[in-house]
């Protein structure tokens, strides 16, 4: 099963988020099949990008989405 979840990415004390399409069974480090936006809570205000387009996509082809990205959505 697909999902859309974040890879965190970034130094030690300024993570930086990518909003990736991977196997539910590998770990988010792991490969992607597709990068859909990026999230970075240390800006002010915080920067995100969402491509909803790619994960209107995604979900209609069965990915589900973790509970963080799923409020990220909800506050763009």
């Amino acid at each position: 099963m697909l999902k859309i979840r974040l890879r965190r990415q970034g130094a030690t004390h300024a993570p930086f988020y990518r909003i990736v399409v991977s196997d539910s069974l590998r770990t988010p480090a792991a490969s992607t099949i597709e990068q859909v936006g990026h999230y970075d809570p240390k800006k002010n205000p915080t920067d995100m990008k969402l491509d909803r387009e790619r994960i209107d996509y995604w979900v209609s082809k069965g990915a589900q989405l973790s509970p963080t990205v799923k409020s990220l959505m909800k506050k763009k």
